[in-house]
C-alpha cells in the first residue's frame, strides 16, 4: 500500500498545550482536531514517519539518527509547563540510514546528527497525531539553500519509502509572516491559500508553480523567508504525478492557514459478482425530475 505524503500546519509554539490567550480560546482546536484524525484517515497505519520541519536547516541534509531523540524546546517566552512537555517516540537509525542511501544514490551530499532532538516542529503536531508515540519518528532537515527545486528533487528520491510504509511529512505554516496575524492580513492570507491550493492540485504544473512559488500572489508577504514552506516542497516532489489537495483548511489569527495532501487515493479492490443477485426491479415512469 503505498501512503500519501503531508504539509502540515504545526501551529504557533505549543499551542495545542496551553490556554490560548492571543485570540479567541478555541483559535487552534480545529487544527487539533485534524491532526488528531490524521493517521485514522491513512490506508494504513505507518510503521514510521519522516518528518522535516521549517525549523531545521543544515549546508547538507542531514539524518536525525538517535534511537532515542530528545527534546528540543526551540521556542521562547511561552508558559513554564510547555517546557516539561514529553514525546516519547522512538527513533529509527535504520530509516536514517535508508534515507541517506536513496537521498545519496540520487547524487544529494548528506549528513546524520546523533544529538539532535524533536524540534517543536515535530514533536507538537506529532503529539496530536500519534499521542501513543508508538510510531518511530526521524527528522530530516532541509537543505539550507531552501531552493524549491532542490527539495522536490529530494522528494523524488524518497517517494520510495511511501510504499515501505513511512508516512513522509513536510511540518510547517502556509501562512508565516510574524508580523502578518491580524484583519489587515485576512484577504491576502486567503488569495495566497487559494493560490497555493490551486497550484498544488495539477501535478502536470505543480513542479513549475512551486519552483516559482513567490510569483503567486502576496507570496513574499506569506513568506518574507521560506523556511516554514519548504517542507511542502519536498512532500510534493515525494508524490510526483500524483494529485494533491487542500486537506484542512482554517481562519486563525485572523489568517487562512492549510493543510496539503499529495498522492492517488487507494484503490478499491473489485467487489466479486454476488450469487445471491436480486431480480432487477420492473421500470416505473418517473413522475417527475429532481434538477441539479
Amino acid at each position: 500500500m503505498t501512503l500519501p505524503t503531508y504539509f502540515i500546519p504545526h501551529g504557533a509554539g505549543p499551542c495545542f498545550f496551553m490556554d490560548w490567550t492571543r485570540g479567541p480560546a478555541d483559535t487552534w482546536d480545529r487544527t487539533a482536531a485534524w491532526l488528531k484524525s490524521l493517521v485514522a484517515s491513512l490506508p494504513e497505519r505507518p510503521k514510521a514517519i519522516l518528518v522535516v520541519s521549517g525549523h531545521w536547516e543544515a549546508d547538507a541534509f542531514t539524518v536525525q539518527t538517535a534511537e532515542r531523540p530528545p527534546m528540543l524546546f526551540d521556542y521562547y517566552g511561552f508558559p513554564e509547563h510547555t517546557y516539561r512537555l514529553t514525546f516519547d517516540a522512538p527513533g529509527s537509525p535504520a530509516l536514517a540510514k535508508r534515507v541517506r542511501e536513496l537521498l545519496g544514490a540520487a547524487g544529494f551530499p548528506t549528513a546524520e546528527d546523533a544529538a539532535r532532538g524533536y524540534d517543536h516542529g515535530v514533536f507538537v503536531p506529532l503529539k496530536l497525531v500519534t499521542p501513543e508515540a508508538d510510531v518511530p519518528v526521524v527528522q530530516l532537515s532541509l537543505q539550507a539553500s531552501l531552493d524549491p527545486e532542490v527539495h522536490l528533487a529530494a522528494g523524488r528520491a524518497l517517494s520510495p519509502l511511501r510504499d515501505e510504509g513511512v508516512l513522509i511529512v513536510g511540518s510547517g505554516m502556509s501562512w508565516h509572516n510574524m508580523r502578518g496575524f491580524s484583519p489587515a492580513y485576512t484577504a491576502k492570507s486567503a488569495a495566497f491559500d487559494a493560490w497555493l491550493g490551486e497550484a498544488i492540485a495539477d501535478p502536470a504544473r505543480r513542479d513549475e508553480a512551486i519552483a516559482h512559488w513567490d510569483q503567486g500572489p502576496h507570496a513574499r508577504e506569506a513568506h518574507p523567508r521560506e523556511e516554514h514552506l519548504a517542507p511542502l516542497f519536498l512532500a510534493a516532489g515525494a508524490a510526483e504525478g500524483e494529485p494533491g489537495e487542500v486537506a484542512f483548511r482554517d481562519q486563525v489569527m485572523d489568517v487562512v492557514v492549510s493543510a496539503f495532501k499529495f498522492g492517488r487515493p487507494p484503490r478499491v479492490p473489485d467487489a466479486p459478482p454476488s450469487v445471491n443477485t436480486l431480480p432487477a426491479a420492473p421500470h416505473t415512469p418517473a413522475a417527475g425530475r429532481l434538477r441539479a
